[in-house]
């Protein structure tokens, strides 16, 4: 009977920020913040732990259609969290990557991302892989479309292929992916490379995922058998 391999790659949909706060009295962007440090602390824990990869929903494609202030807190705050983060990342060895399409973000925030990444490429501790306008669905299709630009033909295309055009095309598929808050769907995150992955819903608002949390969905993951369709 197939086992559970060690846990290579944890995927996190980072959700419940705003109602967390609504609950506290606070604003949403004060939840945003919250959020933001707790990604910090459980991606720490997670790399302590030796797990290789640790993914993040950041930012959806369909993220746009929130309040214009909103999207403008959350723009500048990734900015600054690249622009400060990267380097504290460097410093652990850690390597950062930025997943998603670069088409309609702002130069500066695209500049920042580039030289994040470029500090970071050989880093390897662990790599964090966060997701910023990003959609499953879409991630598909910008990579259909570079296959066929590519000029490969019909019957040559495999899995493999799509996986090179893909943009997490340097990151093995997701072992494990956690949403908390309760929602129990994927909402366009990591559409192709979910195919195996297992899921864990958690009904705490992620703000308030601590390390006995992600303790419990590593407990449960361990306890499981992956059979991979067999």
């Amino acid at each position: 009977m197939p086992d559970t391999p060690p846990l290579t790659h944890i995927a996190f949909i980072l959700d419940g920020n705003r109602r967390w706060a609504a609950r506290e009295g606070l604003s949403s962007l004060e939840g945003h913040q919250a959020g933001y440090k707790n990604l910090k602390a459980i991606g720490q824990a997670c790399f302590d732990k030796g797990i290789k990869y640790f993914s993040c929903y950041l930012f959806s494609a369909e993220n746009w259609q929130r309040s214009q202030e909103e999207v403008g807190y959350l723009m500048n705050l990734a900015l600054r969290v690249i622009l400060k983060d990267a380097r504290e990342l460097h410093d652990k060895n850690v390597c950062l990557k930025i997943i998603g399409s670069r088409v309609g973000l702002d130069k500066k925030l695209v500049a920042a991302i580039e030289k994040a990444e470029a500090l970071t490429a050989n880093n390897t501790a662990g790599t964090l892989a966060a997701c910023l306008n990003y959609g499953g669905q879409q991630e598909i299709v910008a990579a259909t479309q570079a296959i066929v630009a590519s000029g490969v033909a019909p019957d040559m295309i495999t899995e493999e292929t799509v996986k090179e055009h893909l943009f997490t095309k340097n990151i093995p598929a997701p072992d494990l992916i956690v949403r908390t808050s309760g929602e129990q769907r994927l909402s366009n995150f990591l559409l192709w490379d979910s195919a195996y992955s297992e899921l864990s819903f958690v009904e705490k608002f992620w703000p308030e995922f601590g390390p006995d949390d992600l303790d419990g969905v590593l407990e449960d993951y361990t306890a499981r058998v992956r059979r991979y369709g067999q």
